[in-house]
């Protein structure tokens, strides 16, 4: 579980929430079903006319990654690397294969049979980061789904504030409902402009960080495959490798 999301989460609540106390607004002028219905449902709307729904759904799946991100460990995949070296150069290549089906990554998996199979390091390196790319962006896509919403939805909320302003005109003849109204109608603006910076653009964020290691690892992977098809040194290829994880 990733404590630092779970603690923004909790802050961002806290700040909005007091903020409307010490401001003399109170908690109830955040709750309006029309805003939420406006800015909430309006901004879904938008992403679903935006967005493919492959992408959409890896998008969704690709949500709980800010709440428990995909284990990444360098260090622990250096170690089989180094010890996958050891094996081709007392073995050869062939001695490999059992390791392929104890493998749960596929990108893994996929790079130790081309290995095995006696492929080309060249043909290695283009097949895996052709692998490589499209993950990417399948993954950037999906990122992107949260940082459309972070775009839309303060627009949503403009619009929220312009429809509350215009049922308040109708109602001029009634001052007692005029401070109420404008107060209701830029409830809207907040949602909006909130969930985009307090939910969608810093969800968007931290999904692209997570991708962009997934992608440094992967290259990782890729450069230790390319050095056992070339024979090096375990040792050499692990004090390579290290640099990987230099941050």
């Amino acid at each position: 579980m990733d404590l630092l999301t779970l603690l923004g989460f909790a802050f961002a609540i806290i700040a909005i929430v007091v903020g409307s106390i010490l401001k003399g607004a109170g908690v109830g002028a955040l709750v309006s079903g029309a805003a939420f219905m406006i800015v909430v449902v309006g901004t879904f709307a938008a992403i679903l006319v935006q967005t493919p729904l492959p992408v959409l759904r890896h998008g969704m799946r690709m949500f709980g990654w800010i709440l428990k991100p995909p284990r990444i460990d360098g260090s622990g995949q250096i170690g089989r690397i180094v010890e996958w070296s050891q094996i081709a150069r007392k073995q050869g290549l062939l001695g490999l294969e059992p390791t392929i089906n104890h493998e749960q990554d596929p990108f893994v998996r996929k790079a130790l049979q081309l290995l095995v199979d006696g492929t080309e390091p060249d043909q290695i390196r283009s097949i895996m980061e052709v692998e490589l790319s499209v993950r990417e962006q399948a993954d950037h896509a999906g990122a992107k789904v949260f940082e459309g919403m972070g775009i839309y939805s303060p627009t949503l909320g403009i619009i929220g504030a312009v429809l509350g302003l215009m049922a308040v005109m109708q109602n001029l003849a009634d001052p007692s409902k005029l401070g109420a109204g404008i107060a209701a109608a830029f409830t809207a603006t907040v949602y909006g402009i909130g969930l985009a910076n307090l939910l969608f653009l810093p969800a968007a964020a931290k999904l692209k960080a997570i991708v962009a290691r997934q992608s440094q690892t992967r290259e990782m992977i890729i450069e230790g495959m390319i050095s056992i098809a070339l024979g090096e040194n375990p040792r050499s290829i692990e004090s390579k490798l290290q640099g990987y994880l230099q941050h």
